[in-house]
């Protein structure tokens, strides 16, 4: 793609969420609300417009296998791009998605390098599996190879124990979250189980993938650490397959898995309420399909945050908290056009009219 027509999107402009204007422009691929002097072959989009959705936690270039080819992750990022998100968070990946940067068409993507996992305490193909000793010196590969976020496995099943537990010593994970801020990178970590959330938050998280785990013990340091979560209830909704298919060999994980989502919504809103950030994250590329964002931001409404606070968990506050801009001046022309006010019925985000990226429109 080149030469970019400009393009004029009219009807009702979401640069926030009560901040609304009547148009905007796009020229050479950025924002403006500006009309331009002496602009030629227009073309005019109209609608409900807000910024390009946010899939904070995705992984391209992944399925259940473990690593797949690029036609695949390009089938991926363009299942996601259709649904509205336009930027993604990897939260690990295998595979080298790097040629997409180049692809105008695609989501921009921020990733957080491979999982780093305890020795046969993941899925298999998909993390570095290592051992303690070793978890500073992955967690400065990943954050040198990342894009300002790091992905720890912060527990998984003990074959052992069987039951979740927590995969790191408290000392290892201190110091590996020191050296990633040293390097500029926040770390995230996969939870499901409330073992290991103390220790990941006191030794200076950022986020926290899934945290079905949070009790009225851990929300309040979450709160008091500003540490943010990525519920993934889409994902969340696969435990109880998960736990029949381990009731015989594993019944304590099994009926763990079973109460994790039986409170799955009581938690996200406790969370909620109590101040914690909440973003929109679908876990979509490992076993889920892409493009789930709509129904995410469904979820988190199901779950009990205001709409309002669901959308603005998938749009202005989600491209904020990754240091990315939405619709303003001068900003990529990244967004998503609707035929009705998605504010007052998240519902219509399943629906997208057009479908606007770096000026283009694309779908």
């Amino acid at each position: 793609m080149s030469d970019h027509a400009v393009l004029r999107v009219t009807g009702r402009v979401l640069v926030g969420p009560e901040e609304v204007r009547d148009e905007l422009w796009v020229v050479d691929g950025r924002i403006t609300f500006d009309r331009p002097a002496g602009a030629r072959d227009v073309r005019t989009v109209h609608g409900w417009a807000l910024p390009g959705l946010v899939d904070a936690h995705c992984h391209v270039g992944l399925d259940h296998h473990g690593a797949v080819d690029d036609a695949t992750s390009e089938k991926q990022a363009l299942g996601d791009r259709d649904a509205g998100a336009l930027l993604l968070r990897d939260a690990g990946s295998p595979a080298d998605t790097r040629w997409i940067d180049d692809r105008e068409d695609l989501p921009k993507i921020i990733r957080a390098g491979r999982h780093i996992a305890r020795t046969r305490r993941y899925i298999r193909n998909y993390a570095h599996e290592i051992e303690p000793p070793d978890l500073v010196s992955y967690v400065a590969r990943e954050a040198r190879r990342g894009d300002g976020w790091v992905k720890l496995v912060g527990d998984w099943i003990d074959r052992d124990a069987g039951d979740l537990t927590a995969c790191w010593p408290r000392p290892e994970v201190e110091a590996a979250i020191a050296e990633a801020h040293r390097l500029g990178a926040r770390v995230t970590a996969h939870c499901f189980a409330e073992a290991a959330l103390r220790d990941l938050v006191e030794a200076g998280i950022d986020c926290v993938e899934h945290a079905t785990g949070l009790t009225e013990d851990t929300i309040p340091l979450f709160a008091e650490r500003g540490v943010a979560i990525v519920p993934t209830l889409v994902n969340i909704a696969t435990f109880p397959r998960l736990a029949a298919g381990g009731q015989e060999k594993f019944p304590r994980w099994s009926a763990h898995m079973t109460r994790l989502y039986e409170r799955r919504y009581d938690t996200v809103r406790a969370a909620y309420d109590a101040g914690i950030p909440v973003f929109v994250g679908t876990d979509a590329g490992g076993g889920l399909a892409h493009g789930l964002v709509a129904g995410e931001v469904a979820e988190l409404v199901k779950a009990g945050i205001p709409p309002l606070e669901a959308l603005s968990a998938t749009t202005w506050r989600a491209r904020a908290w990754l240091g990315r801009p939405a619709l303003e001046e001068g900003a990529p022309g990244d967004l998503v056009v609707y035929d009705e006010d998605p504010r007052t019925d998240v519902r219509v985000l399943a629906a997208p009219r057009r479908i606007v990226l770096n000026g283009w429109v694309v779908g």
